[in-house]
């Protein structure tokens, strides 16, 4: 099997990379950072092949897809992305802005891109990766949650049309709660909650994948929260939203 991982560099991305090797599948890394895709390429007993690019980009995101769509892949993983901290009102546009290309636009134009690739093979495995945060709101960490959220809904979305067209093409959504990746560092925050390291997420990520689950949610106490929250009113969800945030400065 062939993989495509965004974000690969760090993170959940990169180990997915290292757990996907584990099962010989040859990858497709890709990153702005072109130094760390090829130190994790050349950690991997498989065949690697590193793309550095900014998928911030339209133009990179639909580059890519160019360059490997003659590629037999099997998997796409829409791991790349970020969170900024602050009041929406005090952050910066252009932050923001960037912040949407990736999480939101690079997410639609590849899913878009290779589902259609898939679809005319009838196979292959999609997994975006979208947050806890994706169910709640997320004040001083706005543009991040509703990003997200973006995410989960399209692929959602996305899974029911595949299911009444009865194809084998799979789509997954893995939302974690908080991870030790270089995330918090990069959007300005400090994690009020344990965090769950990112190689255990990654795990649950694959093995989701693989058994075509729609939403995968690692952690017992994280999947309790995300059923909880939807009995709790929004404005009391808002205020306990917005004071675990706020911890965070």
């Amino acid at each position: 099997m062939v993989a495509l991982i965004t974000g690969a560099s760090s993170g959940i991305g990169r180990d997915i990379a290292k757990i996907l090797a584990a099962r010989n599948c040859e990858l497709i890394l890709v990153a702005r950072n072109e130094q760390l895709l090829n130190q994790l390429a050349d950690s991997l007993d498989v065949n690697c092949t590193v793309i550095a690019t900014d998928l911030s980009e339209k133009e990179n995101c639909i580059n890519l897809f160019e360059q490997v769509k003659d590629m037999d892949i099997d998997i796409l993983i829409n791991n790349a992305g970020y969170g900024l901290f602050g009041r929406f009102d005090k952050t910066d546009l252009e932050e923001e802005l960037s912040l949407i290309a990736v999480n939101v636009q690079a997410v639609h134009i590849l899913t878009k891109l290779f589902l259609k690739k898939f679809k005319s093979a009838d196979k292959g495995y999609i997994l975006n990766v979208a947050s806890s945060a994706a169910f709640l709101p997320g004040p001083m960490l706005s543009s991040y949650y509703a990003s997200k959220a973006y995410v989960l809904r399209l692929s959602l979305a996305v899974y029911e049309e595949l299911r009444r067209e009865k194809s084998r093409v799979s789509i997954s959504t893995l939302c974690p709660g908080p991870v030790r990746t270089n995330f918090d560092k990069r959007a300005g925050v400090r994690f009020s909650v344990a965090s769950t390291d990112s190689y255990s997420v990654a795990l649950k990520a694959i093995s989701g994948m693989f058994k075509k689950h729609l939403v995968i949610i690692p952690g017992i106490t994280m999947r309790a929260g995300v059923f909880l929250s939807r009995f709790i009113p929004d404005k009391l969800l808002l205020k306990i939203c917005y004071h675990i945030q706020k911890r965070k400065e």
